[in-house]
């Protein structure tokens, strides 16, 4: 009989407040039925996306696809609704999220490689996305489908910016300009800037689809970040060395082209300047103020520079103090200023702004120093007028808010104060800052430990709550004490710190070692324990109770202590060790490769285990103290008997270090000797440790996997990565067959080069600047197999029903045919219905590519469905969009083929009778629209106090500090 194990699954995951990979977006509270005040940050956390509510801390959402285990690299928010974001992940694909219900509404897969960035366009109906892959990938959220993909750069794309024409628009109280009237908009029409790592800006002609102007942005060989202004009179771009390069748009030459009124080909951006941050690492972000002058550059540094943009005015006074300064100096170095002198000052007095420098108008304002390493900032649109808040995200697993106090004007001189900031929301509780070295669970499997540097968390496994914080040094290892309420921590610098859970408190600090303390472990007796440190030695520690005087007082508290027993030299540093359940063998890893066995009791050598050939990371014994599995940083794991020392089976497990290894701690299910192993391939398995089979391999990590521990029942394991996230598996009740497994392995690997292989076919092919947006994929192959089998059967069944008729006619009472048994099962329905059924269970993103997968000779029988479509009116939009791609697609054969002509005008003639009829049935209703609109106005009544308040309203001046500089 075969043997069936029971499934391990993923079920949840913390300790991530934000990652690293993508940037963070604020909201306003328009998804939020209550009112919390602080807004709520869209965050990146590995392959999710989490929604923090930044005034309380507390989580909002997670939204995360099941089918997606790639990690989210872009968000952006729509232009035009609160609750819709796109999100971009490493596997080049897109997802459009309502964070309303959390679910995801479209699904776009174009691009071949990791998205670096996504911008919605002013209407919100159109989205570009830029990718590693160096392409730039237009998309119609309406209609579902990629427009176009545009192929100029040569590097990754750092920059995308929509652009349109100026006009005469209208603006809020607040600065906020008004929503225009869309009526006339066209689905391909505007501009877009794009920046990449190749150090080209270029604007691109979207309605030509092509570049019409490209220039270097950078200097210095690469170009990272782009930020327009909100009024996009002009942009940033900034690279290597803290170098901001200024560019202004000209929105009249812009304009003159989207009205094809210019053809001198006059420029529209010009380079007005460069500025230099105080940081010189690389420039990673620019983000303007959407309301008020100013905007946020950040590097990878701990800081944030906000740079502040000058009204005209203020230029003009900065000229005169200059002026003046140098007239001072002059006057001091005795130099007598000549006629030549007052010229050159009457010039600078009558065109000021003109002779003025890209410095005096953009000025550094304040520095904000942050908590960690910046990766990402937004501005939060407050309506605080006093103080400008930016969200801050960082690297070390964080979110900051800032409040930089603006109500203080700007500085008059360089002695004046600097601006003021301070921290005044953050979400960090939730997680560590740094990666998780150690990890452990409580007796009962109800709390779990886990230590970084710096940090010593306690959780709830039900609730996923962080209990307790502790500061402690770099972690490298820790343990609950039997009783559950203390919890003992090896550090890199030699000390054990005990602290205890219940009143959050140290209770102690002993200088144990000399060396790091790679490792500790409770004696199964739960009296002592022992401790293995990088100083060849390895310490037992009993447990006793101190008693502390009060001070100022005779009474004596109590605590638990730790006393230094016994010490074991050995030959090298200890890298792990562990007890036998039964209490009788101590097994100590050492650096030299081996692992020797001790008598507890004696401390004398009982065995030697050689074979790694590098030093052994982790160990563990099982249940019945009769195995020793055994991980090395070679990539191997080894099973050992412990009764003789032999080795029973070495076996290739990971494709990199093997960082942990555990075994399950019972035998209930009879499953005492499988184990689990963790791998900086970001991998964890699960292996039968008597048939040296692997049962499972659980993917979901996106980093190295450095700890793992598994419950006292079995029924869950905890692991911890690099990637911050601790991640819980449940043990199901389905099982699961190693062949069974096997199989599905290879399919997977089948898969994933059989999709790799067919982008690459397709790259060759396509050079020009401009190319149709297609990726196949699995779903899409298998989406064309479902097309062409549903078109023969569908064909076959025609034929079978027209032979019927025509039989008919001559014999009324022959029996009916005998149709493929799908259709009777799906109740008897006719072929056409049946083929539109399967072309509607397409997604429209994938429906393009599903249809190249099609050979030609399947066209005819399409066309034949598509006329009948047509004939009965179904699904008309469906029906035009697949005839059209396909005649763009085979225009070449189809137009060769003369079979195809006659099928062609029956098409045509049926497809405009329907449309004609839809064309109607739009006119009658637009007519009634109008006269009940015409009743309306009739019965309301006009206020004249309203108009005359709506014409008096003020506009306040935008500045136009791009346009100013000469």
């Amino acid at each position: 009989m075969v043997k069936s194990y029971l499934k391990y699954e993923h079920s949840k995951t913390f300790g991530v407040i934000a990652s690293s990979t993508s940037n963070a977006v604020w909201s306003g509270e328009a998804g939020i039925s209550r009112n919390t005040g602080g807004g709520r940050a869209v965050v990146p956390a590995n392959e999710e996306v989490l929604c923090w509510d930044i005034k309380k801390g507390e989580l909002l959402g997670r939204w995360k696809d099941n089918n997606c285990k790639s990690q989210v690299t872009a968000i952006a928010p729509s232009t035009t609704d609160d609750d819709i974001f796109a999100v971009g992940y490493e596997d080049g694909s897109i997802r459009l999220w309502d964070s309303k219900i959390a679910t995801v509404i479209v699904n776009f897969n174009g691009h071949r490689s990791a998205i670096t960035l996504l911008a919605f366009d002013s209407s919100g109906v159109r989205l570009a996305s830029g990718s590693k892959d160096t392409d730039v990938i237009l998309w119609d959220l309406v209609a579902e489908v990629g427009l176009f993909k545009l192929r100029g750069h040569k590097d990754q794309i750092t920059g995308l910016h929509f652009l349109r024409a100026q006009t005469h628009g209208t603006t809020e109280e607040d600065g906020e300009p008004i929503a225009e009237d869309y009526s006339g908009y066209s689905a391909s029409g505007g501009f877009l800037l794009t920046t990449g790592k190749d150090a080209l800006i270029k604007l691109w002609d979207l309605t030509s689809q092509h570049c019409i102007e490209t220039h270097v942005a950078q200097t210095n060989g690469e170009c990272w970040s782009l930020g327009v202004s909100p009024d996009g009179s002009g942009c940033i771009t900034a690279g290597n060395d803290g170098e901001l390069i200024v560019w202004s748009i000209d929105a009249a030459s812009l304009n003159r082209y989207s009205n094809r009124l210019d053809d001198s080909g006059s420029q529209i951006l010009h380079n007005r300047g460069v500025l230099h941050r105080t940081g010189r690492d690389r420039t990673l972000e620019i983000k303007f103020h959407p309301r008020q002058d100013y905007f946020v550059v950040h590097g990878s540094e701990k800081n944030a520079e906000v740079w502040r943009i000058r009204s005209e005015d203020e230029v003009k006074r900065s000229l005169a103090r200059k002026r003046k300064r140098r007239r001072e100096r002059q006057a001091a170095e005795g130099v007598k200023v000549g006629l030549d002198g007052d010229r050159a000052d009457s010039l600078e007095t009558t065109d000021d702004v003109s002779s003025a420098e890209i410095g005096d108008f953009f000025v550094l304002y304040v520095i904000v120093r942050t908590g960690g390493r910046v990766r990402s900032t937004d501005w939060i649109k407050s309506k605080a007028s006093k103080a400008v808040q930016v969200l801050v995200s960082t690297s070390n697993n964080q979110l900051e808010v800032y409040a930089i106090d603006t109500a203080g004007g700007p500085r008059k001189s360089k002695g004046d104060q600097a601006p003021t900031y301070s921290r005044t929301l953050a979400v960090e509780l939730p997680g560590h800052r740094a990666e998780i070295r150690a990890l452990a669970l409580s007796s009962d499997d109800r709390m779990l430990a886990t230590a970084s540097n710096g940090g010593l968390k306690i959780w709830n496994v039900r609730t996923k709550g962080c209990i307790r914080t502790f500061e402690c040094g770099y972690a490298l290892c820790c343990a609950f004490l039997p009783g559950d309420k203390i919890v003992v921590v090896g550090t890199k610098s030699g000390e054990l710190q005990l602290f205890d859970v219940a009143t959050a408190a140290l209770l102690e600090t002993v200088k144990a070692h000399e060396g790091s303390v790679w490792t500790l472990q409770v004696h199964p007796d739960g009296r002592s324990l022992v401790s293995g440190s990088a100083d060849k030695s390895a310490k037992f520690w009993n447990f006793e109770v101190i008693q502390d005087e009060i001070p100022g007082t005779k009474r004596t508290t109590s605590r638990l202590g730790l006393a230094h027993t016994r010490t074991l030299k050995v030959s090298d540093d200890i890298l792990s060790l562990r007890f036998s359940p039964d209490s009788r063998l101590l097994a100590v890893a050492l650096l030299d490769n081996t692992v020797k066995v001790f008598f507890v009791d004696s401390l004398k050598l009982f065995l030697n285990l050689y074979g790694h050939k590098l030093p052994v990371l982790s160990m563990d014994i099982s249940f019945d103290s009769k195995l020793i599995v055994t991980c090395s940083a070679d990539k191997n794991i080894r099973l050992w008997g412990l009764d003789f020392g032999d080795c029973h089976k070495a076996f290739f497990a990971h494709q990199d270090s093997i960082l942990q290894v555990a075994f399950v701690p019972h035998n209930q299910d009879g499953n005492g000797h499988f184990f689990f192993s963790s791998s900086k391939d970001k991998t964890i398995k699960y292996w039968d440790g008597d048939k040296f089979e692997q049962i499972q391999r659980l993917d979901g990590h996106h980093g190295e996997v450095w700890a793992l521990a598994v419950s006292r029942t079995g029924n869950f394991l905890v692991s911890a990565s690099h990637d911050k996230s601790i991640r819980i598996w449940n043990q199901t009740d389905e099982q699961i067959f190693l062949e069974e497994e096997k199989e599905r392995e290879l399919e997977e690997l089948y898969e994933k080069t059989l999709a790799t292989s067919l982008d690459q076919d397709e790259d060759k092919h396509n050079e020009e600047e401009i190319g149709a947006v297609s990726k196949q994929t699995i779903e899409t192959l298998t989406a064309g197999e479902r097309i062409a089998e549903a078109l023969e059967i569908g064909a076959t069944d025609l034929d079978i029903i027209r032979n019927w008729e025509m039989a008919r006619s001559t014999q009324p009472n022959i029996a009916p045919p005998t149709r493929n048994p799908l259709f009777i099962a799906l109740g008897g329905i006719s072929a056409e219905t049946h083929v539109l059924a399967v072309l509607q269970g397409i997604r429209a993103a994938a429906l393009q590519d599903a249809l190249l997968v099609l050979p030609f000779a399947t066209i005819p029988p399409l066309f034949t469905f598509l006329n009948i479509f047509a004939t009965q009116s179904m699904n008309i939009q469906l029906t035009c969009r697949i005839l059209f791609f396909m005649l763009k697609t085979h225009h070449s054969q189809i137009v060769a083929s003369k079979t195809m002509k006659p099928m062609l005008e029956g098409i045509r003639g049926n497809l405009r009778k329907a449309l004609r009829r839809q064309k109607d049935e739009m006119g009658y209703n637009l007519a009634a629209l109008r006269v009940i609109s015409a009743h309306m106005n009739e019965n309301t009544v006009d206020y004249v106090d309203d108009n005359a308040l709506a014409g008096n309203e003020v506009v306040s001046p935008r500045k136009r500090g791009f346009v100013q500089v000469a």
